[in-house]
């Protein structure tokens, strides 16, 4: 199957990452390489691109896209990101790209287990090199995690019923594809609920998929790092599409812009904690008309943006 993935606000990432025809540029998680193909196509014969995923499919097709001696394609989640750079001996850059979440073609191919639509194993590994699967977290967490992971990363409100029909389920046999666990948790979901909210299964793919590959810890983890590594007027650009993501992206950027920890009623600032930055965006930018047309699944992504001082 090709690497097919739109490539979310393709203009406006360009526009923000101020690309210098002389700059370091770091796309975190490089896909299908839509981005980093325009970003490579602005930079000059001394520009360089890194280029970073956990997927091999994506590492693959990054390498024979992006075919460049000005471009560096590695296979690493980009919360390791410093050390591959020094690897490179790179010590800062002046632009830093995240495009989160799932690309269509892990979406679409039905062998990776993403997507409730195909009948698949329970793997959605983001790394096809890691032991741990879907399928693990399902028959292998007690009823009191389940329900966690899909209250806290899928905000589902009958968490705590799916968590109780996956345990009864798997004590006749071990849960294994997709629609076995459609079927499981569409009969955790009253009637009235599934004919009026979408596909019953949505919120907890999305739990299931975001425990297994740590997606959130990980992006919490990385964001002040990755802000360490720009050169002054460096900026860093992350695409999120769903509210959990945001949050942490929009909170990082903020105590980085202001990361005063004394109490409001100080006169003067004491903590002696120092603005690393701005951020640009105090509105997230989104899709415009013509994109959500052309690209339906753009709907939910908002792009955020911080500026090193």
């Amino acid at each position: 199957m090709e690497f097919k993935h739109v490539s979310i606000m393709l203009d406006q990432v360009i526009e923000n990452l101020s690309i210098k025809e002389d700059g370091i540029y770091v796309d975190g998680t490089v896909g299908g390489a839509g981005h980093s193909s325009v970003i490579l196509s602005h930079l000059g014969p001394e520009g360089r691109l890194i280029c970073l995923d956990q997927d091999n499919d994506a590492i693959k097709t990054a390498k024979e896209r992006l075919n460049d001696s000005r471009v560096n394609v590695v296979k690493s989640n980009y919360v390791n990101m410093d050390a591959v750079l020094n690897d490179l001996d790179i010590d800062k850059v002046d632009g830093i790209l995240l495009d989160l979440g799932v690309s269509s073609y892990q979406f679409d191919n039905g062998d990776r287990g993403f997507s409730y639509r195909m009948d698949a194993p329970l793997d959605m590994r983001m790394d096809q090199d890691s032991p741990y699967t879907a399928e693990d977290i399902i028959n292998d967490y007690s009823e009191q995690e389940l329900y966690r992971v899909i209250k806290e990363y899928g905000e589902d409100p009958f968490a705590k019923n799916i968590a109780k029909h996956i345990v009864k389920a798997r004590e006749i046999k071990r849960i294994k594809t997709t629609f076995e666990l459609n079927e499981i948790i569409k009969n955790a979901i009253p009637a009235k609920a599934r004919r009026e909210g979408g596909h019953p299964s949505k919120r907890t793919y999305q739990a299931i998929r975001i425990e297994l590959n740590h997606e959130l810890s990980v992006l919490e983890n990385s964001i002040d790092g990755m802000i360490d590594m720009l050169k002054p007027k460096g900026r860093l650009c992350i695409i999120t599409f769903h509210s959990l993501e945001d949050r942490i992206v929009k909170q990082r950027m903020k105590t980085a812009e202001n990361p005063c920890i004394c109490p409001p009623e100080f006169p003067v600032c004491v903590c002696g904690r120092k603005s690393k930055g701005k951020v640009v965006t105090r509105k997230p930018i989104i899709p415009d008309a013509e994109e959500l047309e052309e690209n339906p699944r753009s709907k939910s992504a908002k792009l955020r943006v911080f500026e090193r001082r």
